[in-house]
């Protein structure tokens, strides 16, 4: 079965260069010129990724993407003229998994593309001897790609789920920003980015308030992030 994936961009020339260059790798697309469009068609079709620009008429990327999180935990690539961090933080805030700046190679968003469906539901799905991490109240399910607590799931990005796992996995080991960006993002660090951090901060606001005020990311000033043992 295809991939289907949902391309959103004002710009029909770009919509249009997205469907040739993932069709020709076997996807299959369907176009949304802006972000209500988006949300409309995702009431009656399932996705498995959605490549959402971020300057739209009518409802922009980052409203949309907001919108898209409170129901669904498909990959999110986030699309902007704009190369500013502050950019790219906000659309990672509102729940987008990776995000590439225009003009962009296709053959580099092809990448990220299939790195984001490999994470969610390939790489997530093979069998592993220790599929289940359990910390009080906390279950990690690699498996399923599932984080619960007290039974309840807890809705996580594939991106935050990573960085969860990485931590939980060296429990007690100090990580730092730049060794959990290259695990996760498999690319070069460099010494600005709030990436991570932006990235913990999401995590702790949904998992902690439904662990009775238990703090389970720990942050070492000056070094990075742990779990305690």
């Amino acid at each position: 079965m295809k991939n289907k994936i949902l391309v959103v961009d004002d710009d029909n020339e770009i919509r249009n260069l997205l469907e040739i260059c993932l069709s020709n790798e076997g996807f299959s697309v369907v176009k949304a010129c802006d972000g209500q469009d988006a949300l409309d068609i995702l009431e009656k079709e399932e996705f498995q990724l959605i490549i959402l620009d971020v300057m739209m008429p009518k409802l922009n990327g980052i409203e949309a993407c907001s919108k898209i999180r409170r129901n669904l935990n498909i990959p999110i690539l986030m699309l902007s003229a704009k190369s500013e961090d502050m950019d790219k933080i906000q659309g990672i805030m509102t729940g987008a998994d990776d995000y590439i700046t225009k003009p962009f190679n296709t053959l580099e968003l092809l990448v990220r593309v299939k790195a984001l469906l490999r994470r969610a539901y390939y790489f997530n799905n093979s069998p592993s001897s220790n599929n289940l991490i359990n910390i009080d109240n906390l279950c990690i399910d690699q498996i399923q790609h599932k984080v619960t607590v007290d039974n309840q799931e807890i809705s996580l990005t594939s991106r935050e789920f990573d960085i969860l796992h990485i931590l939980a996995v060296n429990r007690g080991v100090v990580l730092s920003s730049e060794t959990i960006f290259r695990k996760v993002w498999k690319e070069e660090y460099y010494q600005s980015n709030n990436t991570v951090m932006v990235h913990i901060s999401r995590i702790r606001d949904k998992i902690e308030k439904h662990m009775n005020g238990q703090k389970l990311i720990q942050t070492v000033w000056g070094v990075g992030y742990k779990i305690e043992k």
